[in-house]
């Protein structure tokens, strides 16, 4: 009985230091995943609309998901709203010492500079806006660009001579949209007329239906370039549900309005970002340049292909002819602020 319970008690220590070893292994090689995971951690801050907009945030959220896919990062982002504010959003990859934050659109930039002067190691970067804080590099795009070509679609396509533009919220960077898409059409017919309305709100549906159906049936618009997030959603789906025709923004918008979308003007956010997140880590997590500026000649903006409209090869030549002039410099569109 006595050798039996020695015996007992070997076997029970001997299995004690075998599950021993093991946990410890089993620690260990999670603390070497870790150690060695030297991946640049990036976080980004969507607008108040977030995820799903079928836009601007869903594409700035997809140039992230490629280089991460790449394992070239790890990535978390932050929707604002409800509780949680952009500043506070800001705050909170900074706390975390992630190596880039990434900040979308003029309307979180009073928000972003508060948190970059209180952390001025940190690297911050403002797509479609730029900051005067040496800690904030920004990418901005000549959408101007792009809009013009879509005015120069929408003037071949409006029988009427009469469109519009529906613009989210009257911020600098859609007042690019309106200014280039206004002197696309009116290079094409200077006695055309361009209706210019804006929702003041970016994520209301049911408000770009509205606005999109006054445009029509009470301004007599029969084109609609809609530059407006989810509000945008709702005004394209009226649009197809009234008969006319759309350029929609961003990405490529025509499955949402496949009898409505004429093209739609891209900015290739999600390129631009994808390669400023390479460029960051290839330069030892510092941008080569603090402004980056991108429009047609660099590919950063431009249209889809063309639906619902054929055009003559007077048109095209056309066409062309005017995109090559913008995209060289020979036509300057005039902003004002």
């Amino acid at each position: 009985m006595k050798t039996n319970k020695n015996r007992r008690a070997g076997l029970g220590l001997t299995l004690m230091m075998i599950l021993t070893v093991l946990i410890l292994g089993a620690c260990s090689a999670n603390n070497t995943t870790t150690a060695t995971d030297t991946r640049t951690k990036v976080g980004i801050v969507l607008t108040e609309v977030g995820l799903g907009d079928r836009s601007f945030n869903d594409a700035a959220f997809n140039g992230l998901v490629q280089a991460r896919d790449e394992k070239s990062i790890v990535f978390d982002y932050r929707e604002p709203g409800g509780n949680l504010t952009a500043e506070a959003a800001f705050e909170e990859f900074a706390e975390a010492k992630f190596d880039l934050i990434i900040g979308l659109s003029d309307t979180v930039q009073a928000d972003m500079e508060k948190v970059a002067a209180k952390y001025p190691d940190q690297q911050f970067l403002m797509i479609d806006s730029q900051s005067e804080l040496p800690n904030i590099a920004s990418i901005s795009f000549r959408a101007e660009e792009g809009s013009y070509l879509a005015g120069v679609i929408a003037a071949m396509a409006s029988t009427e001579d009469h469109v519009g533009f529906l613009g989210g919220m009257e911020i600098p960077v859609l007042r690019n949209f309106e200014q280039g898409f206004k002197q696309g059409v009116l290079a094409v017919k200077p006695d055309a007329t361009v209706d210019v309305v804006y929702a003041g709100d970016f994520g209301n549906a049911d408000l770009g239906e509205q606005l999109a159906a006054q445009m029509i049936q009470d301004k007599g618009a029969d084109v609609i370039y809609v530059a407006a997030g989810l509000t945008g959603v709702g005004a394209l789906t009226e649009i197809q549900k009234l008969g006319k025709y759309a350029i929609g923004v961003d990405t490529d918008q025509f499955f949402l309005a496949e009898k409505a979308i004429l093209t739609s003007m891209l900015k290739n956010v999600d390129v631009s970002i994808y390669n400023a997140v390479n460029s960051f880590i290839q330069n030892n997590h510092a941008f080569p340049q603090k402004e980056i500026v991108e429009g047609l000649a660099e590919n950063a903006v431009g249209l889809t292909a063309l639906h619902n409209i054929t055009l003559s090869d007077e048109q095209q030549k056309t066409f062309e002819d005017l995109k090559t002039q913008i995209s060289s410099g020979q036509i300057k569109i005039t902003l004002d602020q």
